[in-house]
C-alpha cells in the first residue's frame, strides 16, 4: 500500500501542475487535433477525387492509422515529459532521496501517460466522427487490443528515452520530441509493409507498430481482427519492453555511481 500512496502523490502532483496550467491542458490535445484535421481533410478530398471502394478503404485506413499512432506518441510523450518536468524543475535528486523507488517513479508517469493519452486523443475521435464519419470502435472490442499495443510501445520507448537523458543529461532532451515521428516511416501507419524497400521490411518487422497496423487494415478490410499479426504485436512488444527495462536499470545505477541524478539538468 506504501508504494501505491507514493505512485499516488507523485501523479496527484503531476495533476496538479495540469490543473493549474491551461497552456499544458492545451498542449494535450493540440497536436492530436491538429493531425486529424489535417489528415481528415486530405483523405476527403482523396474520396471527392477518386470515389471507389480501394480509395474509401484507403482514406479509413489513413484517418484510422492517424488516431492509432497518436496513441503510441501521447504514450511515449507522456512519459518523458513527465521525467522531463522533474529535471526542469531540479526535483529528480529529491525524488530519489525520497523512498520513491525507480519502479514507483515509472509506475506513476506510466499511468500520468495514459490519462494524457485519453484526454488528447478524446478531441480527435470525436472529430473524426463529427467531421468525417470515421467511427474508431467499429471493429469492435478488439481495438482496445489495438490500443493496449500501441500505449505498451509508447511506454518502452519512453523508457529508453528516459535512459538516454540518464547517460547524457539535459542535451539529450530533443530526443523525447524526434524518436517517435523518427521511426514513423518503419512503423507502416499509412500503407502496407509491402511499400518499404526490401532491405528495410525486416526492421519494420522487428517494431510491434508494422503488425499493428497490418491488423487495423486487415480489421477494416474483411471486418475481422487478424489474430496472427495481434500476436506477433504482442510478443514483440513484451520483448522490447522486458528489454527497455534492463536498459533502464543499467543508466540509472550508472547515473546513480557517478553522481548525475543531482547533477542532470544543470
Amino acid at each position: 500500500m506504501s508504494a501505491l500512496r507514493r505512485m499516488g502523490a507523485l501523479v496527484y502532483r503531476h495533476a496538479c501542475m495540469y490543473r493549474r496550467s491551461w497552456p499544458r491542458l492545451a498542449e494535450i490535445a493540440y497536436w492530436p487535433t491538429l493531425n486529424m484535421l489535417i489528415w481528415g481533410f486530405t483523405s476527403s478530398y482523396l474520396m471527392r477525387l477518386h470515389a471507389s471502394p480501394g480509395v474509401a478503404l484507403a482514406a479509413g485506413a489513413m484517418i484510422g492509422g492517424v488516431l492509432l499512432w497518436e496513441i503510441t506518441l501521447r504514450a511515449q510523450l507522456g512519459v518523458t515529459i513527465g521525467f522531463l518536468e522533474e529535471i526542469w524543475s531540479r526535483n529528480l535528486g529529491h525524488l530519489f532521496v525520497s523512498p520513491l523507488r525507480p519502479a514507483e517513479l515509472i509506475g506513476a508517469l506510466i499511468v500520468v501517460s495514459g490519462i494524457r493519452a485519453a484526454l488528447g486523443l478524446f478531441p480527435a475521435t470525436i472529430i473524426a466522427y463529427l467531421l468525417y464519419k470515421y467511427d474508431l470502435f467499429a471493429p469492435g472490442p478488439v481495438m482496445l487490443l489495438f490500443f493496449l499495443n500501441l500505449l505498451v510501445m509508447g511506454w518502452w520507448m519512453a523508457l529508453c528515452i528516459v535512459a538516454l537523458l540518464f547517460r547524457y543529461g539535459a542535451g539529450a532532451e530533443a530526443l523525447a520530441w524526434t524518436i517517435a515521428f523518427g521511426i514513423t516511416p518503419l512503423a507502416c501507419v499509412y500503407y502496407p509493409l509491402s511499400a518499404l524497400p526490401g532491405w528495410l521490411q525486416p526492421l519494420a518487422q522487428a517494431l510491434p507498430a508494422a503488425h499493428i497496423f497490418a491488423g487495423l487494415r486487415a480489421a477494416l478490410r474483411t471486418g475481422m481482427a487478424d489474430w496472427g499479426q495481434l500476436g506477433a504485436a504482442c510478443l514483440l512488444n513484451i520483448v522490447w519492453f522486458i528489454a527497455a527495462l534492463a536498459v533502464f536499470g543499467a543508466e540509472f545505477r550508472r547515473a546513480r555511481v557517478r553522481g548525475a541524478l543531482l547533477a542532470i539538468g544543470e
